[in-house]
């Protein structure tokens, strides 16, 4: 039997972190697989930290952030770098994941080759194309590329389905992120991953609100929002530590050290490695996020989140009553929370695991469908 070449593209942090499951596992079957690896390095750093603990070295690095990039920069330097790739590898599948730029001209660059696309997290939708900016327009796009769609829910599927994708090319595998997760949980636990000193010392035992957050559609008047929320509450508990690992934007880092530097209760630290991350996470009594991959993990750590972002494409969550959409107004972000670190008992009914995002067996599935596939 023929061994099937997979190319498996990525740019960003989610993304490694979401596809590193998935090529482990081919590379795990590496009688029936050839795999592949092309990173652009939309992000360069975060990219290369999260892909470390799972050993991958990519076969193409395609470097292609430069300083003050627009996402016109970016989008031509991606699919320039990756026509090239998929020219020379000549792949019989391409995979991409999620609703980034990667994605996008990942999945573009290979149609124009005519090479199927496996689109890893399909059919997250919240039906505002400017929300999340512009990767609801993105995971679209790809939608319409792909000719297999990997959908982490039923939810997504029926999404799927409505949009007239056929039902024999939509798979509900479950989500890669909660594979990435219980391994790395697994790991951490057995040993601490190295942490910076300040933050061990800083935790030793405290109630700790892990923050996240870098949309792109909350800049300007709701990060400043988002900052001062914290930054109220921050000042009315003082028994509470917020630990922010801050994103490497310009228009995050500012307004950021602008408002929540210089606090006693406020940590602000570099984006941190994924494994001091997860251990961090597993720590925590409340997370405050407006990331879509951190929507997935902390439930599935047993972790209340509030999500500060108007709409979300993951409402598993949101209706499992693990998740609460807070928006980014600095009044409803500072109740919410405030009322969930006055009340344990809100706390524990939120943090009960219902894992609606999956069983940590979806690259499994997703390299038996890929398997399966006909010639």
């Amino acid at each position: 039997m023929r061994k099937r070449k997979i190319l498996t593209v990525m740019g960003t942090r989610p993304e490694a972190i979401k596809l590193a499951p998935v090529v482990l596992e081919l590379r795990r079957r590496d009688d029936r697989f050839v795999s592949r690896v092309c990173v652009t390095a939309q992000h360069r750093e975060m990219l290369d930290q999260a892909l470390r603990p799972f050993a991958i070295e990519p076969d193409h690095d395609l470097d292609i952030m430069a300083p003050n990039q627009g996402l016109a920069q970016v989008t031509a330097r991606a699919m320039e770098g990756l026509d090239r790739v998929i020219r020379e590898e000549r792949p019989d599948v391409v995979l991409v994941q999620g609703d980034t730029t990667t994605a996008l001209c990942g999945a573009l660059a290979a149609y124009y080759h005519q090479v199927p696309v496996g689109h890893v997290e399909a059919g997250l939708r919240t039906d505002n194309r400017y929300a999340p900016f512009p990767e609801e327009v993105n995971r679209r796009l790809v939608g319409q590329l792909a000719e297999n769609h990997f959908a982490p829910t039923g939810h997504a599927r029926q999404a799927l389905l409505r949009e007239g994708i056929a039902d024999s090319s939509v798979f509900v595998t479950g989500n890669t992120v909660i594979d990435a997760l219980l391994w790395v949980r697994q790991r951490v636990t057995e040993r601490r991953p190295s942490l910076p000193g300040r933050l061990v010392k800083a935790l030793d035992g405290r109630v700790t609100v892990l923050v996240t957050g870098h949309r792109r559609e909350s800049f300007g008047e709701g990060f400043e929002n988002i900052c001062q929320a914290i930054r109220e509450v921050a000042d009315a508990f003082e028994d509470v530590l917020f630990v922010y690992p801050v994103h490497l934007n310009p228009r995050v880092q500012e307004p950021v050290s602008r408002i929540l530097g210089n606090h006693s209760r406020i940590l602000l630290t570099e984006p941190l490695p994924y494994e001091p991350f997860v251990w961090l996470m597993d720590r925590a009594t409340v997370v405050l996020t407006d990331s879509g991959g951190v929507q997935e993990e902390a439930p599935s750590l047993g972790k209340p989140v509030l999500v500060m972002r108007e709409t979300t494409e993951r409402p598993e969550g949101v209706a499992a009553g693990n998740a609460r959409l807070v928006g980014t107004g600095q009044r409803r972000i500072v109740d919410e929370l405030s009322q969930l670190l006055l009340h344990p008992e809100e706390r524990t009914a939120m943090a009960r695991i219902s894992n609606p995002y999956g069983d940590g067996r979806a690259s499994e599935r997703i390299a038996d469908i890929l398997a399966q596939i006909p010639d």
